[in-house]
């Protein structure tokens, strides 16, 4: 995996073999980027990356220079890989121990954007559940995008919120508009 694009692109990550993680490709995160790059000014932004694995999203937005972004993975070598890389590019990325589910029914952390990449077998019902939890609980600010990743055999588009969605290969990112 690299990062694709601001001040550490090129950079390369790479994670051990044995992590439960499938990273987003890096055509799928500059096609991501690309859209985001048109309707939102990094810096001013605060992120929350939610199933964080080896810290793609996370380290993409770092590199764009969003200061505020959080990383939240259940699993303790994801959450020791991301520790060591953040100290290894020298960056500042606030790094969570949960569950996602717990996390998002505990925490009063808000955002302007929080992407999710659960595993692609998730029950559409957990999908749904990631959307009431942060609509209900008000996670995101005004304005703000809820983004899950998931597989082009997973539809979205009956949850309320939808608005869109775009393919890149195998992955699919639907896009979530919840008004606050």
């Amino acid at each position: 995996m690299r990062i694709v694009s601001g001040r550490l692109k090129g950079r390369r990550i790479i994670a051990p073999k044995k992590l439960p993680v499938r990273p987003t490709t890096d055509m799928a995160k500059e096609g991501l980027f690309n859209i985001l790059n048109n309707r939102l000014h990094f810096k001013d932004l605060e992120v929350i990356d939610l199933f964080a694995g080896i810290g793609s999203i996370s380290f993409e937005f770092i590199s764009r220079r969003t200061e505020r972004v959080t990383a939240v993975d259940a699993n303790f070598d994801c959450i020791k890989f991301l520790t060591k890389t953040s100290e290894e590019l020298d960056i500042d990325l606030n790094i969570i121990k949960s569950d996602v589910i717990d996390f998002l029914g505990k925490t009063h952390l808000k955002a302007d954007l929080i992407f999710a990449d659960p595993p692609y077998d998730l029950p559409v019902e957990d999908f749904q559940k990631i959307e009431n939890l942060v609509r209900e609980r008000a996670l995101l600010n005004e304005d703000g995008i809820l983004i899950i990743e998931h597989s082009k055999h997973t539809s979205l588009e009956h949850i309320d919120t939808y608005t869109e969605q775009r393919r890149y290969g195998n992955s699919v990112f639907s896009f979530f508009q919840i008004k606050s």
